[in-house]
Order: structure tokens, then sequence, then C-alpha cells
């Protein structure tokens, strides 16, 4: 099973309801929302899909089919963004 965890510490800002995230590798800078934020603190630790699915549905009593693919699409950006990568 697939295992995501972030590539480095990178420095991040939470504002309201927004997450900055700062990669100084790639001086880029990536806006998240709530559940972006929620994500983006899991993956200190190794996580797959389905346990990144069930931490938002816990938090925030998410009932949405999609959830699953929609998570997915997010992680795939994180990982070409340089933020995410597969954890081994």
């Amino acid at each position: 099973m697939k295992q995501y965890i972030k590539i480095s510490d990178y420095e991040t800002v939470q504002l309201d309801d927004d997450w900055i995230i700062m990669n100084t590798d790639n001086f880029t800078v990536t806006k998240l929302n709530n559940l972006g934020g929620l994500c983006w603190t899991l993956l200190d630790q190794p996580q797959t899909l389905q346990s990144l699915c069930q931490s938002l549905k816990n938090v925030y009593d998410i009932q949405n089919e999609s959830l699953p693919k929609d998570i997915e699409a997010f992680l795939s950006e994180l990982i070409e963004y340089g933020l995410v990568q597969h954890a081994v």
C-alpha cells in the first residue's frame, strides 16, 4: 500500500483558515485550505490514502464518496510541487 510523507520540514504558517507552505528549496509558496492543512500536518509521519481520508472524516465529519479521489489528486499536486513523496 502506498504511503506518503513530507519531503522536508518547510516553513509553514497558518493564517485563519489558510496554510502557507514556503518551499525554500524551489523558492515557491503553496496555499492550502483547512483540509489541506490537516493533511499537511498528518504527513509528518507516513500516511496512506485511507489513513488520511479517515482522519479527515473523523475531524470534519465528511461523508463525501469522492474524498479518496480528491485526496489522491491533492497528494499528486503536492508531489508535483516537491513537497511530498512516496514513503519508503
